[in-house]
C-alpha cells in the first residue's frame, strides 16, 4: 500500500505529475500513429512495385506469348502458301511480309520465354510450365524448319504440309495450352496480391482513426486541465498540437483511402480489361492462322472451319451462329447495342470489355475495335467463297493481300483498333500506379512531421506551466 500511495503521489496526485502523464501519453500515441502511417506506407509502396513491376507485366508477358506463338504458326502457313513451288509463283510481298514477321514473332517468344523464366522462379508449377514450353517450342521450330525446306524443292508441298501438320499439332496440343495456364496463373497471382492488399488499408484506416481520435481525446483532456489548472482559457502550444494531429490524421485517411482507390482503379478498372484484350489479341491471331490453315491443308478445312467459328465466338459470342448466320446476327446484335449500351445479347471478351468501360475514349475505341472485326469476319466468308467456287489463288491473294480492302489489310486496321482500346487502359494502369506512388511519397512525409510537430508542441507547450513548480 505504501508503494502504491508513493506512485500515486508522483505519477497522479499532483498536478506536475498529471501534465507529464498527459504528456507522456500524448507523445506515445503521436509516436504510434506515425509508426502505424511509415508501416502503411512501406506496404504501400511495396505492393506498387509488385504490381508494377512483377504482377502486371509477367501476366502480359504470358499473353504475349500466346499471341506471338500463334503469329508465328500463321506465318509459317503464310510462307508455304505465298511461295509456290519453291519459289515458282510466287506471292513476292506477302511471301516476304511473312517472312519478316515470322523472325519477329520468333524472337518475341525467346524474350517471353526468358521473362518468364525469372517471374516463375520459387513456383515450381511455372516453372515445370516454363520448362515444358521451351523445350517444346525447340521441337516446334525444328519441324517448321524442315517444312520450309522441303517447301524450298520442287515437289516438296507434300512433305512440307506434313511437317507443318505436325508442328501445328504441336502448337494446339502442347504449347498454346501451356501459355494460357501461365496467363491465368499470372492472372491469378496478381488477383490474389490485390486482395490482399485491398483488405489490409481499411484496417489500417481504422487504426488510424482510433489513434487519432484518441490522441485528439487526449489533447482535449490536456487543454482542458491545464485550463482549469491554472486559470487560462487556451495553451497556444497544445491548441497548435490540435490542429497539426488533426491535419495529420486526414493526410493518414486520405493516404490509405487514395491507396486503395488508385488499387482498384489500376486492376478493376485498367488492368482487367489488358487481360481481356491481350485474350483477345491473341484469339484474333489464332483465328486469322486458322484462315491460312485452312486454304494450305484441304484435308483439314473442315477442323479449321470448326476452329475459326469457335475462335469467333470466343470474341464476340452469338448462341447458335454458324460460319453461314455469324454476319447477320453479328449486324443485328451490334444494331441493337447501338440504339441501347445496356442491350447487350452477345458474349465474348468484346462484351467483357464493354462491360467494363470507365476512361474518356474507351467505349468509342472498344466500338471502332468491334466495327472492324465485322468486316474482317465479312472477309473470311468472301475468302470461303472464292475457294468454294474453285478459285484458289485469288483466295490466297485476298487472304494474304496487304493492299486497301484485302483481308490482311482489314485485320491490320482491326488490329490497330484493338491496340487503341488497350493503350488506352495501359495508359491509366500507368497513371493509378504513378498517382498511388505520389500519394505516398507525397502525404506520408507531411502526415509524420506534423505528427512530430504534435508531440514538441505539446513538450514546448508544457514547459512554462511545469516551471513554475521548480
Amino acid at each position: 500500500m505504501a508503494a502504491w500511495a508513493a506512485l500515486r503521489r508522483r505519477y497522479l496526485a499532483t498536478v506536475p505529475a498529471r501534465l507529464r502523464l498527459l504528456r507522456a501519453a500524448t507523445v506515445l500515441l503521436a509516436a504510434a500513429l506515425a509508426l502505424l502511417l511509415t508501416l502503411a506506407g512501406v506496404a504501400a509502396m511495396s505492393t506498387w512495385s509488385s504490381v508494377a513491376d512483377r504482377d502486371a507485366p509477367r501476366t502480359t508477358s504470358a499473353a504475349d506469348l500466346d499471341l506471338a506463338l500463334n503469329d508465328m504458326d500463321a506465318q509459317a502457313a503464310n510462307i508455304l502458301l505465298a511461295d509456290g513451288d519453291a519459289g515458282r509463283g510466287r506471292l513476292r510481298t506477302p511471301y516476304e511480309k511473312a517472312v519478316a514477321f515470322y523472325g519477329d514473332a520468333r524472337r518475341e517468344i525467346g524474350h517471353d520465354l526468358r521473362t518468364l523464366a525469372v517471374a516463375a522462379q520459387g513456383d515450381r508449377r511455372d516453372e515445370t510450365t516454363v520448362e515444358s514450353l521451351t523445350d517444346g517450342f525447340a521441337e516446334y521450330q525444328e519441324l517448321i524448319g524442315r517444312a520450309l525446306e522441303n517447301a524450298g524443292q520442287h515437289g516438296g508441298k507434300d512433305a512440307a504440309l506434313v511437317d507443318y501438320r505436325r508442328a501445328t499439332d504441336l502448337l494446339r496440343q502442347q504449347l498454346l495450352p501451356a501459355a494460357r495456364v501461365l496467363v491465368s496463373s499470372n492472372d491469378e497471382a496478381f488477383e490474389a496480391q490485390y486482395s490482399a492488399a485491398r483488405s489490409t488499408p481499411s484496417a489500417r484506416l481504422t487504426a488510424v482513426v482510433v489513434l487519432g481520435v484518441l490522441l485528439l481525446a487526449v489533447l482535449g483532456v490536456l487543454q482542458w486541465y491545464v485550463a482549469r489548472s491554472f486559470r487560462r482559457v487556451l495553451n497556444p502550444g497544445i491548441l497548435a498540437a490540435t490542429g497539426c494531429t488533426l491535419l495529420a490524421v486526414f493526410l493518414g485517411a486520405q493516404l490509405l483511402t487514395s491507396t486503395a482507390d488508385q488499387l482498384r482503379g489500376a486492376r478493376r478498372d485498367a488492368f482487367d480489361s489488358v487481360v481481356a484484350l491481350s485474350r483477345a489479341r491473341a484469339v484474333a491471331y489464332d483465328a486469322n492462322a486458322d484462315e491460312s490453315r485452312y486454304l494450305l491443308d484441304p484435308e483439314r478445312r473442315d477442323r479449321y472451319a470448326a476452329s475459326f467459328l469457335a475462335k469467333s465466338q470466343q470474341l464476340y459470342g452469338l448462341k447458335g451462329a454458324t460460319l453461314s448466320t455469324y454476319d447477320s446476327e453479328l449486324a443485328t446484335t451490334w444494331q441493337a447495342y447501338g440504339s441501347d449500351h445496356h442491350d447487350l445479347r452477345f458474349t465474348g471478351e468484346f462484351r467483357r470489355e464493354l462491360d467494363n468501360i470507365t476512361f474518356p475514349g474507351e467505349r468509342t475505341a472498344a466500338e471502332k475495335t468491334v466495327q472492324t472485326y465485322a468486316v474482317y469476319q465479312r472477309d473470311d466468308r468472301k475468302i470461303r467463297a472464292l475457294l468454294a467456287a474453285g478459285k484458289q489463288e485469288e483466295a490466297v491473294a485476298f487472304c494474304m493481300g496487304w493492299e486497301p480492302g484485302t483481308s490482311n489489310a482489314h485485320f491490320g486496321q482491326w488490329m490497330a483498333a484493338l491496340d487503341r482500346v488497350t493503350d488506352i487502359n495501359r495508359a491509366h494502369f500507368t497513371a493509378s500506379v504513378d498517382a498511388g506512388r505520389s500519394a505516398v511519397t507525397g502525404l506520408l512525409p507531411w502526415a509524420g512531421g506534423l505528427l512530430l510537430a504534435t508531440a514538441a508542441l505539446t513538450v514546448f507547450g508544457l514547459r512554462p506551466r511545469l516551471a513554475e513548480f521548480r
